[in-house]
């Protein structure tokens, strides 16, 4: 990368700084291998809330046909941590698509502990896999 390229600082970006495996090279660019999505907020109603449902927010996902693709695709919602555990102040809950939320291109998730309340408003890492194509 290039210092221009790199956000963080405006000089030459040290090796050690160089970015996260996140990415990866196809074709001379990076490419994401995940999808950015929001959490929304738990499934409810008028009186009643369900904890252990979320709703998420595909970005680009506007209708209720575009939500097909996504059904049982992983989830991941990463948060930081003060204290350290196996080498690493962060950690994730995964989660997986399990059907739609209206008609505005909506998604419910279920998540393997339920999504505190902090994460609400959050991003999370929308996987494109397991494929069902």
């Amino acid at each position: 990368q290039t210092a221009a390229e790199w956000p963080f600082c405006s000089g030459v970006v040290p090796p050690y700084r160089q970015p996260s495996c996140d990415t990866t090279k196809m074709g001379g660019e990076q490419v994401r291998l995940y999808v950015k999505g929001q959490i929304l907020g738990y499934k409810r109603s008028k009186a009643n809330q369900h904890n252990h449902t979320a709703l998420i927010k595909v970005d680009g996902v506007v209708s209720k046909g575009e939500t097909d693709f996504y059904l049982g695709k992983r989830i991941a919602y990463i948060y930081k941590t003060s204290t350290q555990k196996k080498g690493s102040f962060y950690r994730v809950i995964w989660g997986k698509f399990t059907r739609a939320h209206g008609n505005a291109g909506v998604l419910r998730a279920k998540f393997r502990k339920n999504l505190p309340p902090k994460s609400l408003g959050g991003v999370v890492r929308v996987m494109l896999y397991p494929s069902r194509i």
